[in-house]
């Protein structure tokens, strides 16, 4: 691939304890120095030879390319699978200790939601990462006050959460239980998230949690800063959305929080972003994402 490239390349090899060998590529090309720390770098080819990495470093000469996991076929966050190689990024910097700020945009069906999921639970429940698993959105129409609706605050927040608890199902579901054990494992889920309102947050501060924000989209600049200034240490953020479906009216893709996020923390090393453009639900959303929009 690179050879191909016309650029200078040596290999490196380091081993690690949590995850073995790692292979590190350092390339020497004139282009190099405009490509963002923390970059998507892959080939486009189906066969064995896929290449994986991550922007490490670049001095503006060289880069430090790291190869990554291969969630395709030899590791899965909470049983859960990448389909092609954006998800394998996805999952690769949603597991990553070194990224405290992780940003995912994409229509539905790409898989967001799950992964994020998967992800948390893989690093709260198994790999006991972070303390607990806490999930938060805006109540839409912005500015709708949710404090003057009876019972808890959970419960308040509950119906507007459909895409997390269509996750979790996801997640619970076993294929070889019958329906007690698949509902069992829902609530088992369920339980082991928390879901908090963005208008409870102010005066909050998280750490060693896994804190996702869902929806980010229809937040507010000052909205997107007052959230992920809530993390604490050891707290990783993760803000998912879809800039075509601000429901928001005064919002739009360039004045939503979620780009001014993606804006300011570009380049920043222990941030990453990643658009899933493959759509994994159906032929119908597929058709939907690519016909809809103006």
């Amino acid at each position: 691939m690179w050879e191909a490239e016309g650029v200078e390349i040596r290999t490196e090899r380091e081993d690690s304890q949590d995850v073995g060998t790692i292979i590190i590529y350092y390339i020497k090309a004139p282009w190099v120095g405009n490509w963002p720390i923390n970059t998507h770098i892959y080939s486009n080819s189906n066969n064995q030879q896929n290449f994986r990495g991550i922007l490490r470093a670049t001095n503006g000469k060289e880069a430090m390319i790291e190869i990554l996991p291969d969630f395709e076929q030899h590791y899965h966050c909470w049983g859960i699978q990448a389909r092609n190689q954006e998800q394998n990024y996805a999952l690769s910097i949603l597991t990553d200790p070194e990224i405290d700020f992780v940003t995912i945009a994409g229509d539905a069906g790409t898989g967001k939601t799950l992964l994020t999921l998967a992800a948390a639970l893989q690093l709260v429940y198994e790999d006991k990462f972070y303390d607990e698993i806490i999930v938060t959105r805006a109540t839409v129409p912005m500015g709708e006050d949710i404090g003057f609706l009876p019972g808890e605050e959970e419960a308040k927040i509950e119906p507007w959460m459909g895409a997390i608890t269509d996750a979790l199902e996801t997640l619970a579901a076993n294929p070889e239980g019958n329906e007690f054990e698949r509902k069992s494992g829902l609530e088992f889920l369920k339980n082991r998230v928390k879901i908090k309102s963005s208008s409870f947050m102010r005066g909050r501060s998280f750490s060693g949690k896994f804190f996702l924000i869902d929806e980010a989209q229809n937040l507010t600049a000052a909205q997107m800063l007052g959230l992920i200034s809530r993390a604490g240490p050891g707290t990783k953020v993760v803000a998912i959305g879809n800039l075509k479906q601000i429901d928001t009216p005064y919002l739009s893709a360039n004045t939503s929080g979620f780009s001014y996020a993606i804006d300011r923390m570009r380049n920043w090393e222990h941030y990453a972003h990643i658009t899933l453009t493959s759509v994994e639900r159906s032929r119908l959303a597929d058709y939907v994402a690519n016909n809809f929009h103006d």
